[in-house]
């Protein structure tokens, strides 16, 4: 998989010193600032320490089956243009070398809803997904949907109620990726939008466990 970060730190350069510092017990595959340049920092090959507990299907060890990536960014603001190019064309580069779908392109709030919100509702998911790095979901009707069946389709799609997760965590993290603009109690577009990719991108839960 591939895990997106942001660093939640003033600048970049600070980011690189705590990932490159061994007491700090953090890091990650790649930092990319925000003027687009590029730090590799763990080998792809590696287990670099980003995710950190949680989990994304059937997956109990993120770490160990993932690439993290650190986008140099506060959280409050938005990701300039020259960064994103930059992700893009890391991620591809990524992905082609490691057969990596774009529906195991997640958010480090989707494996850790409880604790996680990064890289949060300023991060431009769609346009990953327009060029295939990612996934999004056609909104349909959504009629009739009720909470129980987006509790399970969130689960086909890779949301895991483990835990200390609650329903109203998983409702967050996926707002946070995919309706940044949501708000309130669960809607019926929320629904749609969950039974859309359960049912094009239901994770693969066939696959080893780490």
């Amino acid at each position: 998989m591939i895990v997106l970060h942001y660093t939640a730190m003033a600048t970049p350069e600070a980011a690189l010193e705590r990932l490159c510092d061994p007491a700090a017990e953090v890091s990650a595959h790649y930092l990319i600032c925000p003027k687009g340049r590029v730090w590799h920092l763990v080998d792809e090959a590696a287990r670099a320490w980003h995710a950190g507990a949680g989990q994304w299907g059937d997956v109990t060890d993120v770490n160990s089956r993932s690439v993290g990536i650190e986008l140099a960014n506060t959280g409050a603001e938005p990701f300039p243009e020259p960064q994103m190019a930059a992700l893009e064309g890391l991620m591809a580069g990524i992905m082609a070398r490691w057969d990596i779908a774009p529906a195991r392109v997640i958010a480090h709030s989707d494996m850790a809803p409880a604790r996680k919100g990064d890289p949060g509702p300023r991060f431009d998911w769609r346009r990953l997904a327009r060029q295939g790095l990612s996934v999004w979901p056609e909104i349909g009707a959504g009629g009739g949907a009720t909470p129980a069946q987006f509790d399970r389709d969130a689960a086909r799609f890779g949301y895991v109620r483990a835990e200390g997760v609650s329903d109203a965590d998983i409702l967050r993290a996926f707002r946070l990726r995919f309706r940044p603009c949501g708000t309130g109690p669960l809607a019926p577009q929320d629904c749609a939008m969950m039974a859309d990719l359960a049912a094009r991108f239901a994770v693969d839960r066939a696959a080893p466990s780490a």
